[in-house]
């Protein structure tokens, strides 16, 4: 992984962690997703194919002759020698990198860019709670929270959206965070806006109307929700600014929408 730590014009820090750890990136043309992880492109004359990680419909981002941002993949029991990076969606360039999200806040941990998590000096990631995995346990002492984290492409009207596709998986680890706060631990979710725009951010109820009441009922537990807006270009995903959280899109006011 790729960081860099840094001031910004008003002193805050700068993290950010590269699109494709060092893999050269190739610019290919969407032609098709025949699998839920595979696309098909177009590149310099000839059609290939490229894994692709995420796994919402993205039906908004991947259509006919979109711009893509491929990374070559050669290693040893892959089926795909290229992995899809990032999709163009006019000039915003977002990414398609599901764990991106989870490399970029492993990075803000260790440099204490997360003020809300700065106290804690062990960081533990991809941690068993039974049958379940949580993203990072953090720690000092006696004192631990639970942290997960969640890719967000989507927007609708300037509000980002989660989840692209419903998400059994997302409300399993909701359901483990609600349990942690009702039992007295910290719990949080924070929400990664892999784009540029997004001025805000709400569950999707249209979507997935269980994930969507699950969140409502996490944060009237206790558990912590922030979402950060986080800008991609080519060179990597920078820590952005932190955005509103509703509890629907329909909650979000109207004067904020009108500056999306």
């Amino acid at each position: 992984m790729v960081t860099r730590h840094g001031t910004g014009h008003h002193g805050q820090s700068i993290v950010r962690v590269s699109l494709s750890s060092g893999a050269p990136l190739i610019e290919a043309t969407f032609a098709g997703r025949p699998a839920q992880f595979l696309v098909e492109a177009q590149m310099g004359g000839r059609m290939v194919r490229a894994h692709l990680a995420d796994r919402g419909r993205l039906t908004d981002l991947l259509t006919p002759g979109a711009r893509l941002l491929l990374a070559s993949r050669e290693e040893i029991g892959r089926k795909t020698v290229f992995q899809v990076v990032a999709v163009y969606q006019d000039s915003d360039l977002v990414a398609l990198d599901t764990q991106l999200p989870n490399r970029l806040v492993a990075a803000a941990l260790s440099l204490g860019a997360l003020p809300q998590f700065a106290r804690y000096s062990r960081v533990q990631r991809e941690v068993q709670l039974g049958p379940h995995r949580i993203d990072f346990r953090l720690s000092e002492g006696l004192d631990t929270c639970l942290l997960e984290v969640k890719s967000v492409t989507r927007l609708v009207d300037g509000i980002a959206v989660f989840p692209d596709a419903p998400t059994r998986r997302g409300e399993r680890h909701l359901e483990l965070l609600i349990n942690a706060a009702c039992n007295g631990q910290r719990a949080a979710v924070v929400f990664i806006i892999q784009r540029s725009r997004g001025c805000a951010f709400a569950p999707d109820v249209t979507v997935d109307p269980a994930f969507s009441r699950s969140l409502r009922e996490a944060r009237s537990v206790g558990v912590e929700i922030y979402a950060y807006r986080c800008p991609v270009d080519p060179s990597g995903i920078a820590l952005g600014q932190e955005v509103p959280v509703f509890s629907s899109f329909a909650a979000v006011p109207f004067e904020l929408r009108q500056h999306c």
